[in-house]
């Protein structure tokens, strides 16, 4: 089911990986998106395929200003949150900027879009918020201690939503993002995600370091299954569907060995030299959980989620738009 007619979507963080990614999906379905970005993390160049569209604006601002965030939602039909310091070792660093982004910024856009009226506030909440439960898969309404302070800001998002949904009325979906990755996603910088960072050092001939001895597993999660998350979240009619969280994921889990192991296979392709990069390890890094793996039954239940690209199917899209952009 497509959005019905043109509708106006705030997109938060819109000049980031997810954030472009989103903007250009809703831009094609002949959408207006606006983006709010304050370019502490994003990228012009994350936009430069549609920033010249009629349809597209982009307000430059900050989630921890909420005059900003007032502007932004000003005429708009539903938010999509994707404006958040990421990162556990970040938060570890740092937890005050991460408390004041990711909660403080997420409160301003709550009492932005409650006092706008828009129609539905969906946004990016995290696998972190499972913490130290240990039991596989996870499934929504089971969680444990966080592990980080990052983790800490994505539950207090989810609590303060069902707070703003049963007090004020606001519609809101939060979607639990696992390890998600693709195109657009910054392979530089301290707290690049591991996957863009591996596919960087492989095509410069680099060994990747891998935190511990490879074991732990992830639900990686392609980009184009989190697209289809957040349409879903916006097309669902469905009552019962609303004010409530998803696991946002492909349901399946990989070691890091697994992940570097498809990655030199993927762009050895390119390059056969990759093929013989050796492989660094390292301790383990404070915050990580050892496994990550999501129930997705909830999602399909609910808004009829049918993720269409398993890990392996997903970076090799992701290792060819890297060779290409990288180069």
């Amino acid at each position: 089911m497509e959005i019905s007619n043109q509708n106006t979507i705030l997109i938060t963080g819109g000049a980031g990986f997810i954030g472009s990614n989103l903007s250009e999906h809703f831009l094609g379905l002949g959408h207006k998106v606006i983006c709010l970005d304050n370019f502490s993390t994003g990228h012009r160049h994350n936009l430069k395929d549609f920033i010249e569209n009629p349809n597209y604006k982009l307000i430059e601002g900050d989630i921890r200003n909420l005059e900003d965030c007032t502007k932004a939602v000003q005429g708009v039909d539903y938010v999509l949150h994707q404006a958040a310091l990421g990162s556990v070792p970040r938060s570890i660093n740092d937890p005050i900027t991460t408390n004041e982004v990711n909660v403080s910024g997420f409160l301003n856009m709550l009492v932005a879009s409650r006092d706008a009226k828009i129609k539905r506030f969906i946004y990016a909440a995290s696998s972190s918020t499972y913490g130290d439960s240990e039991g596989l898969p996870k499934v929504e309404e089971v969680i444990g201690k966080p592990l980080s302070p990052y983790a800490i800001t994505k539950y207090v998002n989810e609590l303060y939503a069902e707070i703003f949904s049963r007090t004020y009325g606001l519609e809101t979906i939060g979607l639990r993002y696992f390890n998600v990755f693709g195109r657009k996603q910054d392979p530089d910088g301290a707290y690049a995600a591991v996957i863009p960072k591996f596919v960087r050092q492989l095509i410069n001939l680099e060994s990747p370091l891998i935190n511990g001895d490879g074991n732990y597993s992830r639900d990686f999660t392609y980009i184009d299954n989190v697209i289809q998350m957040n349409e879903l979240a916006i097309n669902t009619k469905d009552s019962a569907a609303i004010n409530t969280v998803y696991n946002t994921a492909f349901g399946d889990r990989n070691t890091l060995n697994d992940l570097v192991k498809y990655l030199k296979q993927y762009l050895s392709e390119f390059d056969p030299n990759i093929a013989d990069v050796e492989i660094s390890y390292g301790l383990n890094r404070v915050g990580d959980i050892p496994h990550s793996l999501a129930s997705i039954e909830k999602a399909k239940k609910m808004l009829g989620y049918k993720p269409e690209f398993s890990l392996q199917d997903g970076l090799k899209e992701a290792v060819s738009w890297y060779w290409n952009n990288l180069k």
